[in-house]
């Protein structure tokens, strides 16, 4: 058995890493900052975009750090 004993060691977690989890929830639950029509894109008003968006960046930035802990 030549195959390295660190291959199936389990991931360490990065504590600092998890953190970045925290941007999608405050800036989603903060409220008063979004809650507007304007600016609009594509004729959607902010309120509906700016949550939309922070949809997907809240996808990049899981995707962020599950690539940094494994």
């Amino acid at each position: 058995m030549s195959a390295s004993h660190k291959e199936h060691l389990p991931a360490r977690p990065v504590a600092w890493a998890r953190l970045l989890l925290l941007i999608p929830f405050v800036a989603v639950l903060w409220v008063p900052f979004y809650n507007s029509v304007q600016p609009t894109l594509g004729g959607i008003p902010f309120f509906y975009w700016y949550q939309l968006l922070w949809i997907i960046l809240g996808a990049v930035i899981i995707a962020i750090v599950y690539r940094i802990e494994h």
